[in-house]
């Protein structure tokens, strides 16, 4: 990390009401070129078609062009291209794809935010942050429930939340930590750049593009005040019992001690939301009772893609158990049908090269404690997929169970396992 970007963090960190000016001094060509690196050169190209590699050509040049435009006050941010990625179950996610030259400058200016930022953020927030991520969260929520009184769960997700922030609202937040004016106006500049879709353009009054680099630290940004500074200073002090809030970008987990405590913030959450332009999407949203001491009610929730319950281990003691969420489950063996059918022509060492990232990809996310059923239920439908496919290359079927099985065992196909790691347990000595 450059050194300014250093002593920036280390004074968010000491001086929390601290107003930073003269950020977009640091806007120059090497720290660009230090960004370049960062970024992901893999990603689709913007309106004007330049792909990274293109851009890299003349990559001194570039940049040279691009840090004057930005000192000398005459930078325009090019529309965002919107293309859709299915979310399952039918449904279509929009994603907003900047052009190469404004996704290096979101990464610098990202970088900037970042450290300013990251001393800020609460422990309960774990999307989009440097060094934790969904497991973390997965796992914090986990000990949680397992080892502390809660008995009641409100469980939310926010609604089109990435469509509906407030831009005004926005820079008021961040004009608390930031006092540099071409700084504020050069972020503005992407929320209000036109989004190109299907040959027309469109001028967003709210939200920030989903696939644009610097909407994940902005979007944290608007809920930590919106939410998780609320629930720290407001919420906990109204509540007789225990609290606890787990929040991985727009989705979050609430865990109340008591019932009251928990139908109070049920209610109070949906004004709260409404007060910065937002609303809770209500077929995601729910209160429930939780608890080890009413395992009868078989009550669960899903959170990243798990589903917890309470159930008993080895021993009969209670134990919360996380498996992978049905609707997770079935998205993910569709999406390795399509693979499979769209690759199946492919030289087979390649193949399995690429299906073995995949497995291991699989599992390394949901391969937690507990849910090893879940992931060898994966395996099978997956071989079986496979094995389908692989018949279909021509005319003529290619193999049959015994010679696929070889097969299989020739290119040592990733087979399902926990990558969890345990628990370090430490132990206190009390006097």
């Amino acid at each position: 990390m450059p050194t300014s970007l250093q002593r920036i963090a280390e004074k968010s960190a000491l001086h929390k009401e601290h107003r930073f000016q003269n950020l977009m001094i640091l806007l120059t060509a090497g720290f660009l070129h230090w960004c370049w690196r960062k970024l992901n050169k893999k990603s689709a190209p913007g309106v004007d078609r330049v792909t990274a590699w293109q851009y890299k050509e003349n990559l001194e040049g570039n940049i040279a062009k691009l840090a004057e435009s930005v000192k000398g006050g005459w930078y325009r941010a090019k529309l965002v291209l919107r293309r859709f990625i299915s979310k399952g179950g039918g449904r279509l996610r929009p994603l907003g794809i900047p052009a190469t030259s404004d996704k290096l400058l979101q990464r610098a200016a990202t970088m900037i935010l970042e450290a300013i930022y990251e001393s800020i953020f609460l422990t309960c927030s774990f999307g989009y942050r440097p060094h934790i991520g969904a497991l973390d969260a997965i796992k914090e929520l986990s000990d949680q429930l397992q080892f502390r009184g809660y008995n009641y769960v409100v469980e939310a997700d926010i609604k089109s939340f990435f469509d509906d922030i407030n831009h005004d609202l926005l820079m008021e937040m961040l004009s608390k930590k930031i006092n540099d004016k071409p700084f504020l106006r050069l972020i503005r500049k992407w929320l209000k750049a036109g989004v190109l879709e299907e040959g027309k353009v469109i001028n967003p009054l709210t939200g920030t593009p989903q696939g644009g680099i610097i909407s994940p630290i902005l979007a944290n940004i608007y809920l930590h005040y919106v939410l998780d500074e609320w629930f720290e200073e407001v919420v906990k002090a109204h509540c007789r019992g225990e609290v606890y809030l787990c929040r991985y970008a727009d989705d979050f987990v609430c865990l109340f001690q008591y019932e009251d405590d928990a139908r109070r913030f049920y209610k109070a959450l949906g004004m709260r939301l409404e007060k910065y332009g937002l609303s809770l999407a209500e077929d995601k949203t729910r209160m429930i009772r939780f608890s080890r001491l009413h395992m009868e009610d078989k009550t669960w929730f899903e959170f990243l893609g798990f589903e917890f319950r309470w159930g008993t281990n080895r021993a009969g003691k209670p134990q919360v158990l996380k498996r992978t969420s049905k609707k997770k489950f079935r998205n993910s063996l569709k999406r390795f049908s399509e693979w499979c059918k769209s690759n199946r022509n492919m030289r087979m060492t390649e193949l399995f090269y690429k299906l073995n990232a995949k497995l291991r990809g699989y599992y390394n996310y949901y391969g937690v404690r507990g849910n090893y059923d879940r992931l060898a239920s994966f395996f099978y439908h997956a071989v079986n997929i496979l094995f389908k496919w692989l018949n279909r290359r021509s005319q003529r079927k290619s193999y049959k169970w015994v010679g696929f099985t070889e097969l299989l065992k020739h290119f040592r196909i990733a087979k399902p396992r926990i990558t969890e790691k345990k628990r370090q347990i430490q132990y206190q000595l009390f006097t």
